[in-house]
């Protein structure tokens, strides 16, 4: 099946909300794991950037675990970054070691010339030109920076995507159904991806498939 691309963005207001407001427990706990297993250690420290950070589900979760970084989100959303902020209110525990920014990649609103982590969950088949994420990790990253980026990959065919939309949002509201399937449609495969990273010339990054339908990209930048 040939790639669909959908709308990059998530501006609608109504949209960012059902988003904001689904259930995503298990894949961030997925995110979390994930992190853990490929740099086990809650000394991690310093400045971490989340890409298309969303509402900040990510941002939180590792600000929480982590209590010795600092986290700035980076979604190109209006109405992402406002629920961020919104939910940043409430976090009591880990609201000043996060931080929300409104912009579109490749962005100078980036504050941090370098930072130690780097993650993202869900952006890349958001990306009409998937180089961008690319081209921004090296940009911000250097020798010892911790990667993870995790993504949907796509499947044979549209039928399989429908199944793994039945299987995961049976109960979401149609809205999300509707994103799920579009983003199932424009992921990557992992072919795809490998070629993005050589091309990229992040080849001392590793790739493994962690679920049904989620991918991780994931490593310590060497250079």
């Amino acid at each position: 099946m040939q790639r669909i691309v959908e709308p990059e963005l998530m501006d609608d207001k109504a949209q960012a909300e059902a988003y904001a407001n689904a259930d995503f427990e298990q894949a961030e706990k997925l995110f979390l794991s994930t992190f853990q297993l490929y740099f086990p250690c809650q000394k991690i420290k310093g400045h971490m950037l989340d890409l298309g950070c969303g509402p900040g589900n990510i941002s939180f979760q590792l600000a929480n675990y982590f209590p010795n970084i600092n986290v700035t989100g980076i979604d190109g959303s209006v109405e992402m970054i406002k629920l961020a902020n919104e939910r940043k209110k409430i976090e009591l525990n880990s609201s000043d070691q996060v931080n929300f920014i409104t912009s579109v990649l490749p962005s100078s609103a980036i504050p941090q010339k370098i930072y130690t982590s780097i993650v993202s969950n869900s952006l890349l088949h958001h990306l009409h030109h998937p180089e961008i994420l690319w081209t921004t990790i090296k940009q911000y990253s250097s020798s010892n920076t911790k990667i993870l980026i995790i993504d949907l990959f796509r499947p044979p065919c549209k039928e399989d995507a429908l199944a793994i939309v039945n299987q995961y949002a049976a109960n979401e509201p149609e809205v999300l159904q509707h994103d799920f399937y579009n983003s199932l449609l424009a992921a990557f495969t992992a072919k795809e991806i490998e070629q993005q990273l050589l091309n990229a010339g992040l080849t001392d990054l590793e790739m493994k498939t962690i679920s049904d339908r989620h991918i991780a990209i994931f490593g310590i930048k060497t250079r």
